[in-house]
Formats: C-alpha cells, structure tokens, sequence
C-alpha cells in the first residue's frame, strides 16, 4: 500500500493523498485522496510567478465567486470541476480537484473504468465503430449534453473569465443521462489580467488564433484565446456533438504540406461545410470512410435537421461570425436555442432507430431525418402567444411538441420564468402533461388555478386543476391569467 502523504493547503486545511501517480495530463500527474473525495494534480514543471498567482486567484476570488452557495453556486458543482485548493510538495505547486462523478466513467464494454472524454461521442468514425449501442445515448441526451456545456461556459463568461481550451479533451459527457462538465479550469483567462498559457486543441482553435500564431508575443496582430474564441470553440462542439463531423473540415486541401494546409483551412481560408452560397469546401464523400457515414454526408444529414433555432445559431457561427468574432453567437444564445429546440423533438416510432429522437420540421408529413420513418397519426404542434398589453396576443415563435406523457411546465406556461440554474424548485414541478386518450389528445391540468379554453366565441371555460382539454386543431388554451402567462393554440398534422 502506497503512503498517505498530509500537507496543509494554502488556505489552511488539510489535504491527503496517496504518493502514488494515478494518471497523467499533459503539464500534471495526478494523485488519488483516500476516500476519493478529490485528486491532487502536480505541475511537472516549475511555474512562474504569474501562472502561481493565477492559481490563487482561480482557487480564490473566482471560485468563491462561482460556487458562492448565497447565489446558487451550487448548482455548478456539477457542470463546472475547478480547482479549489493549492499546495506545495517536494518543490512542485499542486492543485486539488473534486472527484468527477462515476457517470463520466465507462462501465463495461472495452472502455471500462476510462473517463467519457467527449471525442467519442463528437465523431462519427469513433461512435460508429468502437462506441457499443448502450453508452451512445440518443439524440435528445446529446442534445441536453449540450444545453449543460452551453449553460456552464456561459458561467464563466458571466464571472469575466474564458476556458481558452474550450475542446472536447476538457469536457466529460454522459449521453446515457444527459449530463457534461467541464474540467481543466486551471489555465483560465482574465482578460488584461491573466493571459492565456495555450492557443487551443487542434479541431477548437478560432480561425483568427490559428492564422495569427506564427506571430511572436507582443504584436499587436496576434490574437490570443479569450471569450470570443471560446464561443467558435462551443459553436463547434455543438455542432459534433448534433451531427458527429466537424464544421470546417470539408473537402477542399489548399496546401500539399499537412502543416500548411491545417494553418489555412482552420485559419485564414476557413469556411462551413454547409455554407449555402460558397461551395468550394464541400464535403467529398468518395474520400470518407464507411465508418464516417452517414454522418459525415451533409447531403443526407445537413445541419437544417437540427430545427431553426439552431440553424440559425450555426449560421451566425460559421458563416457571419466564423471571420467576425464580434458576431459569433453568446454561450446564453445558444442556450436559449438549445433549450427550446429539445421542446421540438419528436419521439421516433421506429423503435431500432439510432438517435430515438428529432426534431419536427413543421412539415405536413414528418419523419425522422436519421432512419427515415414517416410518423404515423395525429401529431400537436402548440404554438405559444404572449400579451404585451391586455387583450392582445403576439406570436412568441415558441414551440411544443406533443407526444404520449409529454410534460407542461411553468417556463411554457409563463414568458417570464427561464429553463436554467434559478428556476425554482416550485416551477420545475409539471404544471400538466399530454396522452392519447380514447383515441384524442389531451392535456391534463396539475397546478393551474387560471387556466381557460378560449372557445370559439370568445368566451372562457375554466379547465379546474385534475380536469383535462382536448387538443383538436385550432383549440385555444390561456394557460394562466398572470402577467406574463401565455396562450397556446394547437395546431394538430394528420398524417
């Protein structure tokens, strides 16, 4: 058994672990607390006196500012794995970092016991060929992985910092449950303050980093990580874990020389995949892989199919904003989008399909874009309205989707409550939910005390809570007399 070593932190607590190497990290080996309640992580080298006092100030000022438990800063615990403690052993500076939880760990299968680092799930050649069929999730947990990494990096940005390695080597994802975190947090940015200590992960790297890195420190040219880099990094991780390939990596080759070529197509010359009026860096799908595909076929999975909200976001990214960091979508943006986008996934009904979920293209006969099933039967689409003055009701361009045990919750019922880290525990109880009931659909209302069927002739018919409404096409439903409450009008797809 390896000896327990004890040293006191610099904040005056006590730190054990076991003096025996348990990984390697790039620039860190790391040690294993006993109870596992935390990892020590040791640089190799000798750090200056900047990179120390950035330390202090990440276990610090912004870690208490993050995880302050006065403004809910326990929420992030989860999502966001900083280090909170430094020590100092045999000359070397350390870190102490939580444990990540087991659901960021492979059970079984060829990967048992290795961390879930995200490029498993980003590429179609790893997912397809190595990751087995009970640890690839389904569409809709790859989509609320990614309103976790989304909501966290928008923390960060939110305290004045940037990941500036924004990659999915630093970001841990479980597809089975939905969940990501982001690790790594030691090399953070503060802006005129702390100065990034690398450029990026190959694949991450914005385009203006990439073409300016040649230049040497100092000139006034070269463009450093920061958060607008981290927000093409978070555009891109989206963007693989959605459709599994990369944004810019198409197939047009500017250089015979891989050095050179990789320089200009993530950098000066970097363009979309699925950009709709510039072909040139179209993907060649002689050149893929069968491993790759279908994924890797634009053709047959093109970004559209993951909703519009999305799309327009990936617009903004890699098309207005790939060149133009100003214009690049913000971590909350995509947040946004994300959340109202897993309000318009669909259930597919072909129960061998691989990603299980997706999202409705408000066509009159949908399917599913991964297997191909036409959907089958009525299909309620409701479609939100909000008042910004009494009497008058304003498209929300809000969506629900309906499907059997589909849930109603207060931030649909009311435009003012939010999907994120400060809803209440009250408002995340379901305030009524959808069936198939004798053959029509229903909603049945929870915890509404004013909720009204607007009938066709204007008048109200209270639905009491415990009491249902049936969605026909054209039913109209105030969901709450409150400021803020919204209306909602059934729109029902035969097919």
């Amino acid at each position: 058994m390896s000896q327990i070593i004890k040293l006191t932190a610099t904040d005056g607590t006590q730190v054990e672990f076991y003096d025996e190497i348990k990984a390697q990290g790039g620039v860190k080996d790391v040690y294993f607390n006993p109870q596992k309640k935390y990892v020590v992580a040791f640089y190799r080298k000798d750090l200056t006196p900047q990179d120390k006092e950035r330390l202090k100030t990440i276990v610090g000022k912004y870690h208490e500012r993050i995880f302050d438990p006065n403004t809910g800063g326990n929420y992030w615990r989860d999502f966001l794995i900083m280090p909170d403690r430094m020590v100092e052993w045999n000359g070397k500076i350390g870190v102490t970092v939580p444990f990540y939880s087991s659901k960021f760990f492979f059970t079984g299968g060829p990967f048992d016991g290795k961390e879930k680092n995200g490029k498993w799930f980003a590429s179609a050649k790893l997912r397809n060929r190595f990751l087995p069929a009970d640890q690839k999730g389904t569409w809709l947990t790859h989509l609320h992985m990614c309103i976790k990494i989304a909501r966290a990096v928008r923390r960060l940005h939110a305290a004045g910092l940037s990941h500036s390695d924004l990659s999915y080597n630093n970001v841990l994802v479980d597809p089975i449950t939905g969940n990501a975190c982001i690790i790594d947090a030691d090399e953070l940015v503060v802006p005129g303050k702390f100065p990034p200590g690398v450029i990026g992960t190959p694949d991450f790297i914005a385009p203006e980093v990439m073409e300016t890195k040649s230049l040497p420190i100092g000139d006034p040219k070269k463009r450093l990580p920061s958060i607008d880099t981290d927000k093409h990094a978070l555009a891109v991780m989206i963007y693989m874990y959605l459709l599994n390939r990369h944004p810019l990596r198409g197939g047009k080759v500017y250089s015979t020389d891989p050095a050179e070529d990789e320089e200009l197509s993530m950098g000066k010359n970097a363009t979309f995949i699925e950009h709709p009026t510039n072909s040139i860096n179209r993907v060649k799908i002689a050149d893929l892989e069968k491993s790759q595909l279908p994924q890797g076929d634009p053709s047959k999975m093109p970004y559209t199919i993951c909703g519009p909200y999305l799309k327009e976001l990936f617009d903004k990214a890699f098309i207005d904003g790939l060149h133009d960091p100003s214009k690049r979508p913000t971590a909350a943006e995509w947040e946004t989008a994300l959340v109202k986008t897993a309000d318009l996934v669909q259930p597919c009904q072909n129960p061998n399909c691989d990603a299980h979920w997706y999202v409705f293209d408000n066509s009159r006969k949908p399917k599913c874009p991964f297997c191909g099933r036409e959907y089958k039967g009525q299909l309620p689409v409701l479609n939100f309205y909000y008042s910004p003055g009494k009497g008058k009701f304003m498209d929300a361009k809000y969506r629900l989707m309906v499907y059997d045990k589909q849930t109603l919750y207060m931030w649909h019922v009311n435009r003012f409550i939010s999907a994120n880290e400060k809803t209440s525990d009250s408002d995340k109880k379901p305030a009524g939910d959808f069936h198939f009931h004798n053959n029509q659909w229903i909603l049945i209302n929870r915890r509404l005390p004013n909720m009204f069927e607007i009938l066709p002739d204007g008048n109200k018919k209270q639905i009491a809570i415990g009491q249902f409404v049936a969605l026909k096409d054209g039913t109209k439903v105030l969901l709450s007399t409150e400021d803020g409450g919204r209306l909602m009008i059934v729109q029902l797809v035969n097919n």
